[in-house]
């Protein structure tokens, strides 16, 4: 059902934008550049589609890891990746120490991929790899990075588009700062974390590799800086942004006591067990 949703997702976002097109080509010069500038406007969503995992994943600074660099890595990514019924995505890596991981691309057939920081590998248990890797192949599963990964585009290339406005950057980021982000949130609701936070339980056999990941995103973001464009927000397991300034309209993502409650919940003899140990 959640990924039925995103797909009629995706179309009505073509449609409207391939609608907004055709009406300033029919403004401007009627029938036949209407036709043109909807014509224009497919040749860009097909782009989009086909290579908007490239375009994201350049976004952020990830360059792919080959499997005679990260064997490890890319045996824990394929043996989830069966377990989610997901074809294996491609793996990259986020060059710097800062723990997070994302997922980007087109869904469960193939197409997408996803990175994780050199941080988080260093510092994460395998039972939390394993956890947050489900966690975002959950996403792949619901289609989730169809919306996500679209929305992320358009919303970055509204707010990066101010700063064409030279003195006037200011002024034009107040007016499409908030416009990509009640976009972003048009498109995505944060039960799709609650839905990917399940289905990775699910995947891993047990809710609690996750649920650690999570408290520790959360005490790293206490503690350092995270530096980015805020629009890439949902594209994350957790939001690495401080909640200020610009970064405050984009967040997508519930609190993360509330994702870790949830998670013990599923599991609730958790804390016999700890004990017994």
């Amino acid at each position: 059902m959640l990924a039925v949703r995103n797909v009629v997702k995706l179309w009505l976002l073509l449609a409207g934008f391939c609608g907004l097109l055709g009406l300033a080509g029919w403004q401007l010069g009627g029938l036949r550049l209407l036709t043109i500038f909807v014509f224009c406007a497919l040749l860009v969503a097909v782009g989009a589609y086909w290579y908007a995992d490239k375009f994201v994943l350049g976004m952020v600074g990830a360059r792919e890891v080959l499997i005679a660099e990260s064997p490890a890595l890319h045996s824990t990514v394929e043996r989830l990746s069966a377990r989610a019924g997901v074809v294996k995505p491609r793996v990259y890596l986020l060059d710097d120490a800062y723990p997070r991981a994302l997922a980007a691309g087109r869904g469960p057939r193939g197409g997408s991929a996803i990175a994780l920081s050199r941080g988080f590998v260093a510092v994460a248990s395998p039972a939390e790899l394993d956890g947050v890797i489900a966690h975002e192949l959950a996403h792949l599963a619901h289609r989730d990075v169809l919306v996500q990964t679209s929305a992320v585009l358009i919303s970055a290339a509204l707010v990066e588009s101010s700063r064409v406005g030279g003195f006037l950057q200011r002024a034009l980021l107040f007016v499409l700062g908030p416009v990509a982000a009640a976009f972003t949130h048009l498109l995505l609701s944060p039960k799709r974390e609650f839905a990917a936070d399940r289905e990775a339980a699910r995947i891993c056999d047990s809710p609690h590799g996750l649920a650690d990941a999570l408290v520790r995103l959360e005490q790293a973001m206490e503690l350092v800086a995270f530096a980015g464009s805020p629009a890439t927000e949902p594209l994350y397991t957790a939001n690495p942004f401080a909640e200020e300034g610009l970064a405050t309209l984009f967040a997508t993502h519930p609190p993360i006591g509330e994702r870790v409650r949830r998670l013990r919940e599923l599991d609730p003899a958790w804390r016999d067990k700890l004990r017994a140990a």
